[in-house]
């Protein structure tokens, strides 16, 4: 493994929302509601034509009418058809939430939609320009990303110093600190950079808010609970996003998977400062039916190349898909 834990390797229309439905054909592992494997290749997005034929509902999250879309692969193709549907452009998407309007990050978009769930889209609104001091090492900030290029807030700490700038809020997009504009760059280098900034100064940060409609106007979160128990979708099924290679058509995740995603999301924020589900669930995926740590961590290479994990991490990781095979928490 490589030393480090931040150094990088390299450098329409349907009446009704689909239930359970197959796809025909045996594109990329879609024709039925089952398991698929990981494909570390980085293969190009399939033809329109091989993708799932499936239509979600839509809406913008602050109000809108009621949209319809299908036929994407990944995140920034959602993101486009979303774009498409509202007549916005995709860069004015700052993230999706699951079933709920609100600003809750429990219900993050992440690596996979319940082929029930509803999608609501949250927008850029009021950008504004905040000047913290770090009187403390950690700043009690978790970052995450919404895998086009945006990373955002998605848990403040209670009683840490950007808890007490109040104008800060979870969901908000961190477009430059000190005046370097970070838009492109992945979560975990985010956190890295915040981590870094001297303490005992002050820094500036430039953040865009999400779009509120006037009944989102509420007190301030805290955001995402470690704690929470909340499933991966609503639905029977679900279509998972992959940044690299097709989406596929898959069950539910199991108990199993569950536990273990949320147990390794849980150990990349207290390594990285960073919470990821879809990564999470592709390192339990990769993890299943490796025989030991050393085979993990080839593999977890091999998959996820851009990522450089440290060696104690990886070990914690490969105890906790264990664990949750034995049920031990």
């Amino acid at each position: 493994m490589p030393l480090g834990p931040w150094r990088k390797k390299n450098k329409s229309t349907k009446e009704h929302l689909v239930e359970n439905e197959e796809v025909s054909g045996g594109h990329a592992g879609v024709g039925s509601l089952s398991k698929s494997t990981v494909n570390g290749a980085g293969l190009p997005p399939p033809p329109a034509n091989q993708r799932p034929k499936l239509v979600f509902h839509t809406q913008l999250a602050h109000g809108s009418p009621t949209g319809r879309i299908e036929g994407f692969s990944n995140v920034k193709e959602l993101y486009a058809k979303i774009a498409e549907a509202f007549n916005i452009t995709p860069p004015e998407i700052l993230f999706c939430t699951l079933n709920t309007h609100k600003i809750d990050m429990d219900k993050l978009l992440g690596g996979q939609i319940g082929l029930e769930d509803f999608i609501f889209a949250h927008i850029k609104g009021i950008r504004k320009e905040v000047e913290v001091y770090k009187s403390e090492d950690a700043l009690g900030l978790t970052i995450t990303d919404n895998g086009a290029g945006y990373a955002f807030i998605k848990r403040i700490k209670e009683g840490s110093v950007v808890d007490g700038v109040k104008v800060i809020n979870v969901g908000d997009h961190v477009e430059c600190i000190n005046g370097r504009n970070i838009v492109g760059t992945r979560h975990y280098e985010v956190a890295c950079m915040l981590k870094e900034l001297p303490k005992d100064k002050s820094f500036t940060l430039k953040l865009v808010e999400p779009m509120k409609s006037f009944e989102m106007l509420e007190p301030r979160s805290k955001g995402a609970k470690p704690a929470s128990d909340n499933k991966i979708g609503t639905g029977r099924g679900t279509l998972r996003l992959r940044s690299k290679g097709p989406a596929t058509v898959e069950e539910e995740p199991t108990e199993f998977e569950e536990k273990a995603i949320k147990k390794v999301d849980d150990l990349l924020e207290s390594y990285m400062g960073i919470r990821d589900t879809e990564l999470a669930a592709t390192m339990v995926e990769v993890g299943r039916d490796k025989k030991n740590p050393d085979e993990f961590a080839m593999a977890l290479d091999e998959t996820l190349g851009d990522f450089a994990f440290p060696d104690e991490f990886v070990f914690d990781v490969w105890g906790a898909i264990g664990d949750a095979k034995q049920g031990r928490f």
